[in-house]
């Protein structure tokens, strides 16, 4: 893994920026995306920026199951309000959630991830190591897949809904295996609540248990921290 520390987020979305515009320089073609605040300075940044996206294709992670994309807590709406309204793709494709199939649904995407390698994934970090909605004891040979969300991802996500309640009980995700099969990775993680997990994440055993820890098996990962969420790393990564 190559560890960029950074002082903030703001710094965090610049260094990441650079990374797609890097991507861009070396004619990649496909860029996986993920929702959440994670990711939000280097759209921010991207947004503001001269980079190009309009021959180019876009895959997001997930998606909620159950409500549509116009629905202000889908993360379709996150990504035109984000990114796409001002950088569009020649096409973005994103779950569709109001598919009620689980098998149907995750089938139809893995046929788009396999039509589309990516060149280039974003990821953040869950508290407990997830990387996408893969959480802990999910298979790291995981496609497309439906999954039923833990109370403590429902909890988390209740502060971008009026009423706990409304929070989708399930999502379509990207699978671990999917996930890996990016040619690269760019994973941010900032906050000393992130800490634990990017602990395990970079000097843990690889295991199922701590999702993200198998980014240690791929090839070309790079990890943003700030020095709330490297607080916790003893050894000297760069």
């Amino acid at each position: 893994m190559n560890i960029i520390r950074v002082k903030d987020q703001i710094e965090g979305g610049q260094v990441g920026a650079q990374v797609f515009q890097d991507a861009l320089n070396n004619q990649a073609h496909v860029f996986g995306l993920a929702t959440g605040s994670t990711p939000i300075s280097i759209y921010d940044t991207i947004v503001k920026s001269d980079m190009d996206f309009s021959d180019k294709i876009s895959i997001n992670l997930d998606e909620y199951k159950g409500i549509s994309g116009e629905h202000e807590q889908s993360y379709r709406y996150f990504m035109q309000k984000h990114l796409f309204d001002v950088k569009p793709f020649a096409t973005s494709y994103v779950p569709n959630g109001l598919n009620p199939d689980g098998m149907s649904e995750s089938g139809r995407y893995d046929k788009i991830l396999e039509q589309y390698p990516r060149d280039l994934q974003i990821l953040g970090l869950g508290q407990n190591g997830h990387i996408g909605f893969n959480e802990p004891g999910t298979s790291f040979q995981s496609t497309t897949h439906e999954v039923d969300l833990t109370e403590s991802t429902i909890e988390a996500n209740a502060r971008f809904f009026s009423d706990k309640n409304d929070v989708p009980r399930q999502a379509y995700s990207m699978g671990i295996k999917s996930i890996m099969g990016a040619k690269q990775i760019l994973m941010a993680a900032y906050g000393e609540n992130k800490a634990a997990a990017v602990k395990a994440m970079i000097e843990g055993p690889v295991t199922e248990d701590v999702p993200a820890s198998i980014l240690q098996k791929h090839d070309n990962v790079i990890v943003i921290l700030d020095a709330g969420s490297a607080s916790q790393l003893t050894n000297d990564v760069n």
